[in-house]
């Protein structure tokens, strides 16, 4: 009381003091008088004008003055100003300025929106700043999306996305959906694809009803094998006798076809609820055709015999062996994090090996013969990214480098290479399980430096040579019937080129034709059966690595002709161009890649 008080008399003193009308008057400040400066003009700009304006608003509403509105929640009354909410929360912008009846009352009751949340959003409008954490945020997302405050709401979703577990997304998912938040509804069901086996034992997902588990289980983009889709259908089945009489219809989006002949005789055809229904057999009946009967699998297709296409893992790039400037192999592995976009040293290999094959199965990253710089190698060692250690497991039977190497269906696949006398035809399968290798049918043409990968369900390999031609030929193995085919060739020969799928498609880039070191890419689609030219890479690399990652293609090292390169650059497929990423720290050229997918924290 007794500072307004003193503040009413100092405000009162300068009143008598300050007379503007007689200053205006008794004093008048001569210009020269000229067209020139009559015209001239200066505009004076106060930046900080509306945050400290808006900083003395929140404090005037603090001591409760000039309020004309009061908004009440449950048992809770919050004070504002109409021109403040209207100013800064679409909600009450179109409240106050259409004519609603709310525009003149003094009193609003509010609904739907927790007496918290709404306290925090009103100190928003005011401050623009808010905090979240796990207890509020839901509550925040929910209001925040009734008061239209996207700023707010986009905040709540990176919170909740940063914060994702097995036992959390499912829910996230179904709030998301309801509150219409497609971003966090996006990531949601990305992160539900990538750690579908550990989501599928939680809780939350046996409480599904079968219009979501079908939803989800239709998606091509679940990284799981068909064999861990199917017991997740049955665990849910199994959770309630009522699931039963729905259970062909969930076995319907299931993709029986691209499950093993043995684990269809000895686990799907053996489980009761598929003996005792009708249409489910007709399903397992369905499968068993597409096996027994290779050369009608074209007219057996559909979206079940159709691989599931993974178009966005995030993982870590592993690059492994390769060279250094001088042409000496190395054991040196490093790994790119896409959280802090850098590479980063990790555990060496046990052995030197450049012209290595790489691929990765079981979240393990397998490291296949190459050269020591004395001698080709058949020893195979295995990185465990949970222990950060390499063990050698059993040998290839044939030393080889610069072979190609992918997995499929639980095994490992080494395709020719080199074993320092002749170029291979000799392929072989690698089960992990019992640690033991097979010979199995070779190849149609010897082949060195050619690219290996999976697709589509069978072992591609691309281009490579025999020591006196370069292949542009391209060859697929079936697994099922043991035999090579001779499919569509590429556009160009190569060798020493980079492989990998992305999005259904099949891309080659770089190499070497026999003349020329390469920087062009081009893309297979299986449904037109036809390769087409895409964006160039922008630097020639011979000896590259290719490997998709976070729906993306990253182009890793490789010879331009004079050096051994340790750059990098990314293929964005949607806008058809390469840009540059951080280069390797310690590796200049000639590496195998793999990408071990970024595990899912463990639940607090």
């Amino acid at each position: 009381m007794l500072f307004e008080m003193a503040l009413e008399a100092t405000i009162d003193q300068q009143n008598m003091a300050f007379n503007p009308a007689k200053l205006h008057s008794s004093i008048k400040i001569p210009f020269p008088k000229s067209s020139s400066i009559e015209n001239e003009y200066f505009v004076y700009h106060q930046a900080d004008l509306f945050s400290q304006s808006f900083s003395a608003i929140e404090g005037i509403r603090r001591m409760g003055k000039l309020c004309d509105v009061t908004l009440k929640v449950e048992n809770m009354s919050f004070s504002a100003h109409r021109i403040v909410l209207a100013a800064t929360v679409p909600y009450f912008n179109a409240m106050f300025t259409h004519n609603m009846i709310e525009s003149t009352q003094k009193d609003i009751v509010m609904h739907g929106i927790d007496p918290e949340a709404l306290e925090a959003l009103i100190n928003f409008a005011y401050s623009g700043r808010i905090s979240i954490n796990v207890n509020n945020v839901q509550s925040l997302l929910i209001g925040a999306s009734f008061l239209q405050l996207k700023w707010v709401r986009n905040a709540c979703a990176t919170f909740i996305k940063e914060r994702f577990h097995q036992n959390n997304v499912l829910k996230v998912r179904t709030l998301a959906d309801s509150l219409g938040c497609f971003g966090l509804m996006t990531d949601s069901n990305r992160y539900i694809a990538q750690y579908f086996p550990d989501i599928s034992l939680s809780e939350d997902f046996l409480n599904l009803n079968i219009s979501e588990l079908i939803d989800i289980v239709n998606k091509d983009e679940l990284q799981a094998s068909e064999e861990q889709v199917f017991e997740a259908t049955i665990r849910w089945v199994k959770q309630d006798e009522l699931r039963q009489e729905c259970f062909p219809q969930l076995l319907a989006a299931v993709r029986l076809p691209l499950l093993s002949p043995h684990y269809l005789a000895d686990r799907v055809a053996t489980e009761e609820l598929i003996r005792s229904s009708h249409e489910c057999r007709d399903l397992l009946d369905e499968a068993k055709d597409y096996h027994l009967m290779p050369e009608r699998r074209l007219l057996l297709q559909s979206f079940r015999t159709r691989p599931r296409c993974v178009s966005y893992i995030r993982g870590h790039i592993y690059a492994v062996g390769g060279l250094t400037k001088s042409g000496d192999s190395l054991s040196t592995v490093e790994v790119y994090n896409p959280l802090t976009e850098r590479w980063e040293l990790a555990e060496a290999m046990s052995i030197l090996r450049s012209r290595v094959g790489v691929a990765v199965l079981n979240n393990k990253l397998y490291a296949f013969g190459g050269y020591n710089g004395i001698e080709r190698l058949s020893s195979v060692e295995v990185f465990d990214p949970a222990t950060k250690s390499w063990n050698i497991v059993s040998p290839m039977h044939r030393k080889r480098s610069a072979l190609g190497a992918a997995a499929l269906n639980d095994r490992l696949y080494v395709c020719g290479g080199f074993d320092g006398v002749s170029s291979l035809n000799i392929v072989e399968c690698y089960q992990p399980d019992l640690d033991r290798w097979t010979i199995i049918t070779p190849m149609q043409k010897h082949r060195s430096a050619g690219g290996v990968v999976a697709f589509d369900g069978y072992i591609y390999i691309l281009g490579g040579h025999d020591g006196l031609s370069i292949f542009d030929s391209v060859e697929r193995y079936d697994t099922y019937t043991g035999q090579w085919l001779s499919v569509t060739p590429m556009l160009i020969k190569r060798c020493r080129l980079g492989v990998a799928t992305l999005n259904g498609k099949l891309y080659a880039c770089g190499g070497y034709d026999g003349s020329t070191f390469l920087q062009t890419v081009e893309e297979y689609d299986p449904q037109t059966d036809k390769w087409r030219f895409v964006a160039s890479m922008n630097v020639t690399r011979s000896r590259v690595a290719l490997v998709a990652n976070a729906g993306k293609l990253w182009a890793i090292g490789g010879y331009d002709g004079f050096l051994n390169l340790p750059t990098v650059e990314v293929y964005d497929p949607k806008a058809d161009c390469w840009t540059f990423a951080a280069s390797m720290c310690a590796h200049e050229g000639g590496v195998g890649v793999g990408v071990i997918p970024i595990q899912e924290p463990e639940v607090p």
